[in-house]
C-alpha cells in the first residue's frame, strides 16, 4: 500500500487525469445509431450533452460554447452537421427570435436510454471501493482545478486581445 501511495504522490496530476480520461474513452460502448451516422467524436459528445441536459433545462448554442470551451463558429458547424444527420432541430424562442433552443429529435431521444445506462454503469465501475466522502472530495478538487484552468484561460484571452 505504501508503494502505491508513493507512486500516486510522485505522479503529476495532469498525467493521472489524462490516464483516467483515456480509460473512460476506452470503456465507452458505441451506440449503434451514432456509429452508423458517421458523427465525429466531438459531434457525439455534443449530442450526448444535448440529450442529457434537455432532460431538465433548455439548451442554446451559448451553453455548448461554454461547456466545450470552443468558439461560436465551431459550435455552429457541429450543430449544422448534427441537425443534417437528423438528431436535433432548432426552435426560435418567443421572447427573442434570435435565440434558437436546441432540441433532440425522436431519432436522438431513442438513444437516450442506452446512453444513460452506460453512464450509470461507468459511474458504478469507476467509483467502486470509493467512499461517498472521498468521492465528494475528489469531485470538489477536480472542480476547483477546472475553475483554476478556466480562470487562467480567461486571463490569457484578455492578454491576447490587448496584444491585437
Amino acid at each position: 500500500m505504501q508503494d502505491n501511495d508513493q507512486k500516486i504522490r510522485d505522479m503529476h496530476t495532469g498525467r493521472l487525469i489524462r490516464i483516467l480520461s483515456h480509460q473512460l474513452k476506452r470503456s465507452q460502448k458505441p451506440v449503434k445509431a451514432m456509429e452508423e451516422n458517421e458523427l465525429t467524436s466531438m459531434q457525439k459528445h455534443v449530442l450526448k450533452y444535448i440529450l442529457l441536459e434537455t432532460l431538465h433545462r433548455d439548451i442554446y448554442q451559448k451553453n455548448l460554447e461554454e461547456e466545450f470551451q470552443v468558439r461560436k463558429s465551431t459550435v455552429s458547424g457541429i450543430l449544422k452537421l448534427i441537425e443534417k444527420n437528423g438528431f436535433i432541430y432548432r426552435e426560435s424562442v418567443k421572447e427573442d427570435a434570435r435565440l434558437k433552443r436546441i432540441l433532440p429529435t425522436k431519432k436522438a431521444e431513442a438513444l437516450r436510454p442506452s446512453i444513460l445506462e452506460h453512464i450509470h454503469e461507468t459511474e458504478i465501475r469507476m467509483t467502486e471501493g470509493v467512499s461517498e466522502q472521498d468521492l465528494f472530495l475528489c469531485k470538489k478538487v477536480l472542480y476547483q482545478m477546472c475553475q483554476n484552468l478556466a480562470e487562467k484561460n480567461r486571463e490569457n484571452k484578455e492578454v491576447d486581445r490587448k496584444d491585437e
